[in-house]
């Protein structure tokens, strides 16, 4: 073999084993982003609270991670909504005190996160701050006060209560007082397929109290995305992507790994 085959030879078998390595890098990322496709659309979703509505359950800034398979499967489980089906598959209805992450109904894209109060067929009112349901109200234990995030975004006193389910499901929410703008409404009567939502930042949450224009209104089940099981990680607000230094600073160690309900 002559100097010149010998160099085109290794010069073919370099190049060679450049596209395998090129194509099996490929692959691999492919692979990897399918499986991380397969898992958010089938499994499991991570969501970021970006407001203070659910204080004092979620902060703003916790990191939580929502099933996606507690209540089935709908268009709203794919990223983007595509329009492929309707209804739901595989359907587990949500249960009262569930915290569940939806698609507001207004435009079936921005994602939402409240606590579920009332299930199809429920006549839900709230009285002076307290919640009834068909009539009875939820048990309701004032809890000393604490602070909250205002609409406005600064902190201000507030008044806590433990609410109980009937089933024993117990957890924590904010009221400024009996008084507010959605504390004393008229009788809601939830329609079959949907749901009653409410924050648990009585006063600082935008839910089903108010109607669909401008509000939640009620929920249909096709636009559940997942139940809220877990804070993963969490940061104050005053952390920020573009300020490392914050990542440890503002880090709240204590919430992490925290069970929701």
């Amino acid at each position: 073999m002559t100097m010149t085959s010998a160099r085109s030879a290794r010069a073919g078998s370099d190049k060679s084993g450049l596209l395998h390595e090129t194509w099996e890098i490929v692959k691999t990322i492919v692979i990897a982003l399918l499986v991380a496709l397969i898992l958010r659309v089938f499994l499991f979703q991570p969501f970021t609270i970006p407001s203070a509505s659910m204080e004092p359950t979620l902060l703003e800034g916790d990191y939580i991670i929502v099933s996606k398979f507690a209540y089935g499967y709908s268009r709203h489980s794919a990223p983007f909504s595509p329009p492929v089906m309707e209804g739901r598959v595989l359907y587990t209805p949500p249960e009262r005190g569930d915290i569940v992450v939806f698609k507001l109904p207004r435009d079936g894209r921005t994602d939402y996160i409240k606590r579920v109060v009332g299930l199809p067929g429920d006549r839900v009112q709230v009285r002076e701050g307290a919640v009834y349901i068909n009539g009875k109200p939820i048990r309701r234990q004032a809890a000393g006060e604490g602070v909250a995030q205002s609409p406005f975004g600064f902190e201000r006193p507030v008044d806590r209560y433990r609410e109980t389910l009937a089933d024993g499901t117990s957890y924590m929410t904010h009221d400024l007082g009996p008084d507010g703008e959605v504390d004393n409404t008229d009788v809601y009567t939830v329609p079959a397929g949907h749901f009653f939502m409410m924050g648990d930042n009585r006063d600082n949450s935008v839910d089903s109290r108010y109607p669909p224009e401008f509000g939640v209104g009620f929920v249909p089940a096709e636009n559940l995305v997942g139940k809220a099981e877990m804070i993963l990680f969490s940061w104050n607000a005053e952390a920020s992507l573009f300020k490392p230094w914050t990542w440890f600073t503002e880090v709240r160690p204590s919430r992490f790994f925290t069970h929701l309900q």
